[in-house]
Parts: structure tokens; C-alpha cells; sequence
């Protein structure tokens, strides 16, 4: 994290900087957005739709009742099995500043909460905290999750926004693939639904898991959703990939997603989804 040296701002200056954080270039059309706008608009593009990511608990504010979230686990942490340094950057020093910076122990929260008054469960990943990577503590999460949504009898909806297995891991991470995978045929025998929300991006390990895994795969707008990326493709296949390759609409296309939403009409067409699926 860069830290600026001290130095006497002028108030010239403390209007520039007013100014900047008034107004934001869009990453996709490059439209100067108002930011108080965006924020209105869920953090949506007015101009071309792009979906910014959000953090979990902004995730929550837009999915569930109002209050209505109470979190579980939240104070498991990982470990360091490998005693895992790269770039003279030790693994443990990357979990704590992800902890502190994120206040989450990692990638993933999950609790129980509301939306139109009935109640799911809910796992959010936090693509914040280590790109969102599943190690040990996110598998177990997500399996913890299946058993509470066995327990109250309710719904799992899983978020998903993950750069793959935690390599800091090694098997250890790698393993979280079978073990989620495995518990969700739990969810199965207790005829439970099960709903994964792809965000941008989905990729790796998770993508080879539970994001696929879901009886209703929704996806935002323009996520990417892939196993390898399409650079390490090109890199492999020595080609170039048609345009939107891997794309949340690419995918929709293909018959690996059931339906794009935006982000707007989520709440209401998940509402929607889990009605149809479960007598609650």
C-alpha cells in the first residue's frame, strides 16, 4: 500500500481532489459517470450497463430484507499449511492485511437472512480478499452453508466472484473442489434448492465446482465465467478468441447459464426462482 508523504495541501488543491471524487470514468465505455448516480444506480453504468463488483455486504443491502442478515462462522480463519512466500511477501502477511483491510477472516461469508420475508440461506464471495481465491476456509464455508440450509429447512443461494483455488494452498485448496461439490448432494437427497449468482469474474477452481453446480445458474451481465482465462488460452492455443468469449452472454448462449439478470431486477427474480422451486 503506497502512503503519501506528509505535506501542507493547498485549498486549491482540496478542491481538486473534491472534484475528482465527485465524478468516475466508466472502465467499459469511458462516460464520465457522477458518483452519487452510480451509487443510485446499484453501482451500474447508466450509460452502457456495466456491472461494477460490490463488496458482500453491499450485496446484501441490494438481495435481502432490510436487517435481516445474521452472519455464521464468521471467525474462522485459515491457515498456513505450506508456510507458503513468494516475491519476499509471506502468505500469512497477505491473509492478515487482507483481514484488516476487508475486517473478514476471508473470501467468503455466509448467514442467514430474508428477501420478501422468506428465508435463505446465503454465501457471498469476497473477490476483495485475495481475488477471491477458495482455500480451505471457503470450502468449509460453503459446506457449513449447506448444513445450515439443511437444518432451517430454507433455500442456498450462493454469490460467487473468484479468481480460482487459493495456490498458497496447494492440495489443501484444490481439495475444497470435491468437498463442496460432494456436500451438495446433500442438498439434493433433502430436496433443497440450490442457486448460484455468477459475478464478474468467475473463474478457476470455483467455476469447476459449485458455481456450476447450481439447479438455477443466474448470471450478471457481462461477467466473465471460465475455467483458464481467455489470455491463457490465446497463450495455449496459439489463437485468437471470438469477441465476448466467455462472456456472462457467451455462456447463456452455450447452455451453461439459465438466465442473464440485471442487477436491478436481482431480488425480485430470485424471489421468483426459489418460489418456483421450493414450497417454503
Amino acid at each position: 500500500m503506497f502512503k503519501r508523504k506528509s505535506k501542507k495541501v493547498s485549498e486549491q488543491d482540496k478542491k481538486k481532489d473534491d472534484i475528482k471524487g465527485l465524478w468516475k470514468k466508466c472502465e467499459k465505455c469511458a462516460n464520465v459517470i457522477y458518483n452519487q448516480e452510480l451509487e443510485q444506480n446499484l453501482r451500474v453504468c447508466p450509460a452502457c450497463g456495466y456491472h461494477y463488483q460490490l463488496n458482500p455486504y453491499e450485496r446484501i443491502q441490494i438481495l435481502l430484507d432490510p436487517d435481516s442478515f445474521k452472519e455464521q462462522d464468521e471467525n474462522i480463519s485459515p491457515v498456513d499449511p505450506l508456510n507458503f512466500s513468494y516475491s519476499g511477501t509471506t502468505y500469512k502477511a497477505k491473509l492478515k492485511e487482507s483481514q484488516i483491510n476487508y475486517n473478514s477472516k476471508d473470501a467468503m461469508i455466509i448467514g442467514k437472512g430474508k428477501i420478501f420475508g422468506k428465508s435463505i440461506e446465503l454465501g457471498i464471495m469476497d473477490f476483495r480478499f485475495l481475488g477471491g481465491s477458495m482455500g480451505s476456509v471457503v470450502g468449509e464455508k460453503f459446506v457449513r452453508g449447506v448444513m445450515y440450509a439443511i437444518k432451517y429447512k430454507i433455500p442456498y443461494v450462493v454469490i460467487s466472484a473468484s479468481g480460482g483455488a487459493r495456490m498458497q494452498e496447494g492440495m489443501v485448496s484444490l481439495m475444497q473442489m470435491a468437498k463442496t461439490s460432494a456436500a451438495l448432494n446433500l442438498l439434493s437427497d433433502h430436496n433443497i434448492p440450490y442457486v448460484v449468482i455468477l459475478t464478474h469474474p468467475t473463474t478457476g477452481g470455483v467455476t469447476a465446482s459449485f458455481a456450476m453446480l447450481g439447479d438455477i445458474i443466474i448470471a450478471e451481465p457481462s461477467a466473465l465465467i471460465g475455467f483458464a482465462g481467455p489470455r491463457v488460452i490465446e497463450q495455449t492455443i496459439k489463437q485468437k478468441l471470438p469477441p465476448g468469449f466467455q462472456s456472462s452472454e457467451f455462456q447463456l448462449d452455450h447452455g451453461f447459464v439459465d438466465i442473464i439478470v440485471e442487477r436491478k431486477n436481482l431480488k425480485e427474480t430470485l424471489f421468483k426462482v426459489l418460489n418456483y422451486l421450493y414450497d417454503w
